[in-house]
């Protein structure tokens, strides 16, 4: 009987020899067939890269996103209100102020200097650009703040401060603030007792608004004393008192006129810092002097070189206690 070759095949994954870069099959006949080894995975395909990727997304993430309600939280209102010392002093304590800039809005001419403004006849008006968190401050809060520190019923300057660079002016940077500018008059108005049409504040789209040079800047802060004598001097406080009552200088709601906690005062505005019996109403009545005040004198002194205490009195809000009695320092020349 011959003998026929019996061929087993044997199942099972390659046998790959140690150190070896090619897999060996033991071939049926015995010969050894070296493979060539499997190339590596592409980086593409690695199980790392997916997560690493997506952990750099979530952190590239989480760093930009407190600062996207930062930014979106921010606004700027532009509001003119007689001298710009004051009104920028009024309103940058306000909880959610993030800073308030004295300068001119309203003419057309580029870069406007004090004395081409002060001097009238260029259309611009004293006014202060606020930027604030609208998440903390809204725009119809801060726009009842400026009401109640300005004479409403005085269309041809504020206080002291005569001409059309001192008149008051709400400037809207959107419709969204017109709607709300002109809805505050409405209010203002109702809580005075008095028609709208006695309110002689403006309220006009903003196209341009130029900061105002260096020395203008926190006047309040820098040169304490001359502003506090400035400001009472000029009788800011009194009229204030005498229109609003115990509203003035405040930020709370509004009220209508039953409400008030003052009856609204004459709507005739105050024009000087004269002689008087020391109410509103009689600083209301007075009449400027050809020479202008010594307060008047006072704020257009210009720039001082030394810097002068900070204001003594603590503020809170929109609020200023009002100035009793001049500090002893002469007006400037």
């Amino acid at each position: 009987m011959s003998r026929i070759p019996v061929i087993v095949a044997v199942s099972g994954p390659p046998t790959r020899p140690r150190g070896g870069r090619g897999s060996v099959d033991r071939h049926p006949a015995g010969a050894n067939v070296r493979r060539p080894a499997a190339a590596a995975p592409s980086s593409r395909c690695r199980p790392w890269f997916p997560a690493a990727l997506l952990g750099l997304l979530i952190t590239v993430a989480l760093l930009l996103t407190p600062w996207a309600p930062a930014l979106a939280a921010t606004e700027e209102a532009v509001l003119a209100g007689g001298c710009f010392w004051c009104l920028e002093h009024d309103l940058e304590e306000l909880p959610g102020v993030l800073d308030v800039e004295s300068g001119y809005s309203g003419g057309k001419q580029p870069n406007p200097t004090y004395q081409e403004v002060s001097a009238g006849g260029t259309g611009y008006q004293e006014s202060v650009r606020v930027r604030f968190d609208n998440t903390k401050l809204r725009y119809e809060a801060l726009l009842r703040a400026y009401w109640r520190n300005i004479d409403p019923f005085d269309g041809g300057g504020q206080f002291c401060d005569r001409g059309d660079s001192y008149r008051p002016v709400i400037f809207t940077t959107s419709a969204t603030q017109a709607v709300e500018a002109r809805n505050s008059l409405v209010a203002a108005a109702r809580e005075l007792g008095k028609p709208a049409s006695s309110l002689k504040v403006s309220v006009r789209a903003l196209t341009r608004f130029w900061p105002a040079e260096v020395y203008h800047q926190n006047y309040a802060r820098r040169n304490g004393l001359r502003y506090r004598y400035y400001r009472w001097a000029c009788r800011r406080d009194q009229r204030l008192d005498a229109v609003w009552g115990g509203q003035a200088r405040r930020g709370e709601r509004w009220r209508n006129a039953s409400q008030a906690t003052a009856p609204a005062a004459a709507s005739a505005p105050a024009t000087s810092a004269g002689s008087g019996s020391g109410s509103g109403a009689a600083a209301g009545s007075a009449t400027p002097s050809p020479g202008g005040s010594a307060a008047a004198n006072t704020r257009r002194a210009g720039p001082t070189p030394a810097a002068r205490p900070s204001l003594g009195p603590s503020e809170t809000g929109a609020a200023l206690a009002p100035l009793n009695a001049a500090p002893a320092i002469a007006a400037a020349p």
